[in-house]
């Protein structure tokens, strides 16, 4: 569309530019690469911008770029502020004091100009708005994210007397710190240096991080089902996360892996706070083309910092011996989809076109279900005006209080429907209208409307588990039980899939995890024929066909898209696929595999709860028979513990051995504190429990045309009465 191409060309010098204003007509190709190639291609007429704290080696590390790439430096303290001022910034902070000073500095780099330069900003302020603004729209702003110990011993090798707020009373950490808050407003791109990285290091750090902003085309996306990534069509972090599902069935996957860290980067990760850890992490994984690192950032601690009842978010306890129990379930549903789901919608919002609207349909066994009706309703309103989510759960599949979680949503833009079906089946009806071109295009003419998913299936779900990963790895470090580079196993009870493999995508980055450990056979066969699933009292993993079971094949075949493309429509025509005794030998390479009966999963319960006063749900429970079943304790273990008790406190309270279990759900869950101490009471819980009503909900036959009706009629419902 000429008039939207040209409406994207002026505003090519903005870094923050929104692509996803160009409706789906446009190239996006196309578009991006004009945007990049007025961004970044002309290096030398734009400018590096490097910015940091005062002593985090900003003028060094411009001299080392600068003679790399053959461009101009220049200092602003000595080439810009003491030129202009006619003394040094020491004589005129001393002269015209903090505040003034501040507004003399701006009024000096408003004046300035220069193109195809690397400049060090000052770091001896906390940056005039109008002079930041000004410099970000001549080029890139690097952050240089230097540990401030590092900063504080290169201060105390040198005469400090130029930094605004060096007052009696106030301590240099102190100026430090409240510094930040305005580096990470205006940065685009992060350099985070590790403890005692050298100016050396930090300069081939920029030099990779330029490089990485220039080249977004590496960071494509490809299908499981596929070879290569189309030359005229390469897929980005914001297609993915719109289509969820490949156009050829198979599972987006970044086409070259994931990014590696270095030991010095996960160091300085460790002393972060969770949401802290995600922006670091995350920010490596989505390029900043597709998602500004502010814009994440705000999204990551937005996620975070009020909705998790636990300050550490996701803590790690020490149970037995080398046993660790990772607890996921302090999120506002209490499970461990919360950790992906309260940040996954805001990802979903951010890359959405404009002109149309989306339903999210999702299959769930329980807890996806709840937390995907819980972070959608907590978007904007102008986001939710054209985001619909509608949920199938199995109506004997899910526990009572995960259906009242569910069913207190029957109206608005966020609803539930139950399936006189199991998970499975729900899942599959969800694909099939995936790729039933007749519906899907059906619903975009008549209604301008597209579907989407959020299971596991969409990588902005699967993204953010593999952050709680790599944040237990760095609590054990932090407290001193390895040091970087020891192993770890993880045990994770899984359905799906998507836990396990977002374990592994962690340790592709680089955490040192040796073996994942869950609760899955396995064989050279996958067969489901003439299977049929049980209902147990761990309903997460009480799924049969496991959707990232597609993704793990191609991970470990080596990204063979034509032997992925393969086992799986053998798997869809025939029920059943082989793989190679080569290809389990190299599966086994990852994973190891167990299964508890439910009498075992119950006797663990008990037996922990006795040993250590310790309260486990029931999936954690299988995880935990697992692994002091198979794990050979040679290095420290953790099991992920994917749900809060209370979820399932009928069975928990059995296994407890506890007489007299209350049939109210509220009442179960207050049970469940008096045997387990105050901390197992989940306000998330309660509040669900407290506010549900005896209100009718619907239930749908196991009918494909019946379900497709429902989505039809929730579109209508939704978003003709906006539009």
């Amino acid at each position: 569309n000429p008039a939207h191409f040209s409406q994207l060309l002026v505003n090519v010098g903005n870094p923050r530019a929104r692509l996803s204003l160009f409706p789906l007509g446009s190239s996006y190709f196309t578009i991006r690469k004009a945007w990049l190639s007025n961004k970044i291609s002309k290096t030398h007429k734009r400018n590096i911008l490097l910015m940091g704290l005062p002593g985090a080696g900003k003028t060094s590390v411009g001299r080392i770029v600068g003679r790399s790439l053959r461009m101009p430096v220049i200092d602003i303290d000595d080439d810009v502020l003491e030129t202009t001022w006619g003394m040094s910034v020491a004589d005129k902070l001393s002269e015209v004091g903090g505040d003034r000073f501040i507004e003399e500095e701006g009024k000096a780099v408003c004046g300035f100009t220069a193109t195809g330069s690397v400049i060090s900003l000052t770091g001896s302020n906390p940056l005039h708005p109008d002079a930041m603004q000004d410099l970000k729209r001549s080029g890139l702003v690097v952050y240089l994210d230097v540990e401030t110990e590092d900063v504080m011993q290169r201060l105390s090798r040198m005469k400090v007397n130029r930094i605004v707020g060096q007052v009696a009373g106030i301590s240099m950490r102190e100026i430090l710190q409240y510094r930040k808050q305005f580096y990470e407003k205006w940065l685009d791109a992060r350099v985070l240096c590790g403890p005692g990285d050298s100016v050396e290091d930090v300069a081939k750090k920029v030099l990779r991080t330029l490089s990485r902003y220039e080249d977004s085309e590496s960071e494509t996306f490809i299908s499981t089902r596929s070879e290569t990534s189309s030359e005229n069509d390469p897929k980005f972090f914001s297609d993915v996360v719109v289509e969820g599902l490949a156009p050829d069935g198979g599972l987006y996957v970044p086409k070259n892996g994931f990014p590696k860290l270095d030991q010095s980067e996960w160091l300085r990760i460790a002393n972060m706070s969770y949401a802290m850890r995600g922006v670091a992490i995350l920010e490596n994984c989505i390029h900043p083309m597709d998602l500004s690192p502010v814009e994440l950032s705000t999204m990551v601690h937005r996620a975070y910092r009020q909705n998790f009842t636990s300050p550490s978010v996701v803590p790690l306890k020490h149970l037995t011996e080398n046993q660790y129990v990772l607890e996921l379930f302090h999120g506002p549903t209490a499970s461990f989809k919360d950790l992906a789901l309260q940040l996954m919608p805001q990802l979903f919002a951010h890359c959405l076109p404009h002109m149309c609207n989306y339903l999210i349909l999702v299959a769930t066994s329980g807890d996806t279900g709840s937390a995907v009706l819980n972070g959608f309703s907590n978007l904007k309103d102008t986001d939710q005006e054209r985001i619909g989510v509608l949920v199938f759960f199995p109506e004997n599949g899910v526990s009572e209080i995960q259906k009242v979680q569910m069913t207190g949503f029957q109206q608005g833009n966020a609803r539930s429907i139950s399936v006189l079906s199991d998970f499975d089946f729900c899942q599959r009806t969800i694909k099939r209208m995936f790729g039933d071109s007749s519906l899907t295009g059906h619903i975009a003419v008549e209604y301008a409307t597209v579907l989407s998913t959020a299971n596991s299936i969409n990588w902005a779900r699967l993204l953010p588990q593999v952050v709680y990963h790599c944040s237990a790895y760095m609590d054990l470090l932090k407290n001193g039980v390895l040091t970087f580079g020891e192993p770890i196993d993880v045990c994770i009870p899984t359905g799906n899939f998507g836990n396990a493999m977002s374990a592994l995508y962690a340790k592709q980055m680089g955490i040192p995890i040796r073996k994942v450990i869950q609760y899955v056979h396995l064989m050279v066969t996958y067969d489901l024929r003439d299977r049929k699933l049980f209902v147990s009292s761990s309903p997460a993993i009480d799924i049969l066909k496991s959707s990232n079971l597609e993704r793990f094949i191609h991970h470990v075949s080596g990204g063979d898209g034509n032997l992925v493309r393969d086992l799986f429509f053998k798997l869809e025509r025939d029920q059943f696929f082989k793989v190679s005794e080569a290809l389990l030998q190299e599966i086994k390479m990852d994973v190891q595999a167990g299964w508890c009966s439910e009498d075992d999963c119950l006797r663990a319960i008990h037996e922990v709860h006795t040993r250590t006063g310790y309260v486990m749900d029931t999936h954690t429970a299988v995880g935990k028979v697992v692994a002091s079943r198979i794990h050979d304790k040679t290095c420290p273990l953790v099991i992920c513990s994917t749900a809060h008790p209370g979820k399932f406190a009928p069975v928990v309270l059995k296994a407890l051995q506890c007489r007299n279990i209350p049939k109210d759900p509220t009442e179960q869950l207050d049970k469940l504190c008096t045997i387990g101490g105050q901390e197992h009471m989940h306000e998330g819980l309660l509040n669900c429990l407290r506010n549900s009503r005896d209100d009718p909900y619907k239930i749908c036959p196991a009918d494909f045309n019946v379900l497709s009706e429902e989505v039809e009629a929730m579109i209508q419902d939704s978003f003709m009465k906006v539009h």
